[in-house]
């Protein structure tokens, strides 16, 4: 399926009530967690889009209530000298998640075809090649039992500009701007046409993409974590875990008498 970005950019703001929608949604998550621990079994959760998209916000908020043991967040960078000697998904076999585990990638594989098409990083036969490698690598997962989640983050050029422009103003976020920012920001119309080629050959039924509208940043994170809960709830028993025989037994002689 092909999606058209330009169908993401109303900004629409939040129209409920973000806190109390926010919270409901994180206890709502929190639980669905459990259910992966529990039923041992896994998740990954891709997160893509435009520098200052929100990616991090939502990431944030998304895990804000898990518990660590459970879950990862892998932030991915430029491959290393040992990484490039090898097949470009090699790094990532490393970090999906075991049983009972979720992982989230801010940045992923998608790399292949994205950020090294455009900026010349691999050649034409490799990016192009890398669609099949990334489905049949999706695939995989999904066939063993991997939930797979797809956002890819969007916001119009002048709203990346305002928010560059205020990470820049800040003392303590300005850090987060790098000159990498404005090289990508020129190549824009290369990486929409990216971004668009990948929705048509890599939106699959084990593994759809969904496109957020990220110019307003309240309605961008329920709208984030909604889909997230959806996908990843229907993908595994919801039913609470009974209580252990055994355990029931201790805590009954232990407790008995106890406050």
């Amino acid at each position: 399926m092909t999606i058209a970005l330009s169908d993401y950019e109303t900004g629409a703001k939040y129209k409920g009530r973000y806190d109390d929608d926010l919270c409901a949604l994180q206890e709502r998550l929190g639980r669905i967690l459990v259910a992966h621990i529990v039923h041992a079994r896994r998740a990954l959760i891709v997160c893509e889009g435009w520098d200052a998209a929100g990616k991090g916000g939502a990431i944030q908020r998304l895990t804000a209530g898990w518990d660590p043991r459970a879950f990862q967040v892998w932030p991915i960078k430029a491959p290393t000298p040992e990484e490039k000697a090898r097949h470009f998904l090699w790094r990532f076999w490393t970090k999906l998640p075991g049983a009972g585990e979720i992982a989230v990638f801010d940045r992923s594989w998608y790399g292949r075809v994205l950020v090294e098409r455009v900026e010349g990083l691999a050649s034409e036969a490799e990016w192009r090649r890398g669609y099949d490698e990334i489905n049949e690598f999706e695939a995989q997962q999904g066939y063993d039992g991997t939930t797979i989640v797809k956002l890819f983050f969007h916001v119009t050029q002048d709203v990346q500009d305002e928010r560059l422009r205020a990470r820049l103003d800040h003392p303590w976020k300005r850090w987060k701007v790098t000159a990498e920012d404005f090289r990508n920001r020129e190549r824009r119309p290369a990486y929409l046409a990216a971004a668009e080629e990948m929705f048509a050959h890599t939106d699959t039924p084990w593994a759809p993409w969904t496109a957020i509208d990220g110019n307003n940043k309240k309605a961008a994170r329920i709208a984030a974590l909604t889909a997230v809960a959806d996908r990843l709830e229907a993908a595994v028993p919801m039913s609470p875990p009974k209580v252990d025989a055994e355990v029931e037994r201790l805590a009954r002689e232990a407790l008995r008498g106890a406050g």
